[in-house]
């Protein structure tokens, strides 16, 4: 039992790689395979993408809240959740570009690509200083605002794909608009992160 959140955390990994793959063939990206898909094997892959992006995000939870119920805390587990929930948010964020040209996604897309590269660096450079990083609530709000920002977003550039979702300017319209605010505001608090574990590792590394 003590091995399952670490299997879950895996599991999110082998979901990131599964979602990124199936949208980046959905897109015509894969050679030899993504010319011979019809529209409806497409629709597929887009769906199924998505269902594997809510599943892994959902075991960011569970793993942890796991790992304490269990007391089941590893090295090993702490190097392997920032680096799932690093390679779902990026594979995410690929993933919504090969969906088509989306422009209000875009720069917010690209500001949290930024600082989660950014604050990966200051970890490694922090730890070979023996500075850490610890995560701070914020952080943790920052999460969960990615991951159901980056759904909503991947259910807006896949709406077709969802047939029991209304087709219409009038379902899809606000709901569009939901999911670009609540990404803007991910960008934002993901932003505040940033800036604030730039701030205590240069203090750590001035001490």
């Amino acid at each position: 039992m003590k091995s399952l959140p670490n299997l879950l955390t895996s599991l999110r990994l082998v979901l990131a790689l599964f979602m990124f793959m199936a949208l980046a063939a959905s897109a015509g990206a894969v050679p030899g395979l993504s010319d011979h898909l019809t529209p409806e094997v497409q629709f597929t892959l887009q769906r199924w993408a998505v269902y594997a992006f809510v599943i892994a995000a959902v075991t960011d939870f569970f793993d942890g809240w796991l790992a304490r119920q269990l007391h089941a805390e590893s090295i090993w587990g702490a190097i392997l959740d920032p680096i799932g929930d690093k390679v779902l948010v990026c594979g995410a964020v690929l993933g919504l570009m090969a969906l088509g040209p989306q422009p209000m996604v875009l720069l917010p897309a690209g500001l949290i690509l930024f600082r989660e590269f950014t604050v990966s660096a200051l970890r490694e450079v922090g730890a070979g200083k023996g500075v850490k990083l610890p995560v701070t609530l914020l952080a943790k709000w920052k999460t969960t605002l990615q991951m159901t920002a980056l759904a909503m977003e991947l259910v807006v550039g896949a709406w077709g794909a969802f047939p029991f979702l209304p087709q219409t300017p009038a379902v899809e319209g606000p709901f569009t608009i939901a999911a670009h605010s609540l990404f803007w505001l991910a960008t934002l608090v993901t932003l505040i992160t940033g800036a604030q574990y730039w701030e205590q590792t240069r203090k750590a590394l001035q001490a």
